[in-house]
């Protein structure tokens, strides 16, 4: 992971890549819970799934990248 942090003393591109990674940790989170949770069940419970998992993956996502 060292190689994807600036070594840009500059504070507003630190503070740039940071809510990128922010952002990009919540939106992955959201797209891997979203498959996971649609691959349980069927009809409507995969629905349901899905919906359930794109919201506890952002959740997770944003928690381990906004840190």
């Amino acid at each position: 992971m060292a190689g994807c942090q600036s070594s840009n003393p500059n504070p507003e591109v630190r503070a740039r890549n940071a809510e990128f990674g922010c952002m990009a940790g919540t939106v992955g989170g959201a797209i891997v819970g979203g498959l996971l949770g649609g691959a349980i069940g069927g009809g409507t419970g995969r629905l349901v799934g899905a919906a359930i998992g794109v919201g506890g993956g952002g959740f997770i996502g944003n928690r381990l990248a906004c840190q």
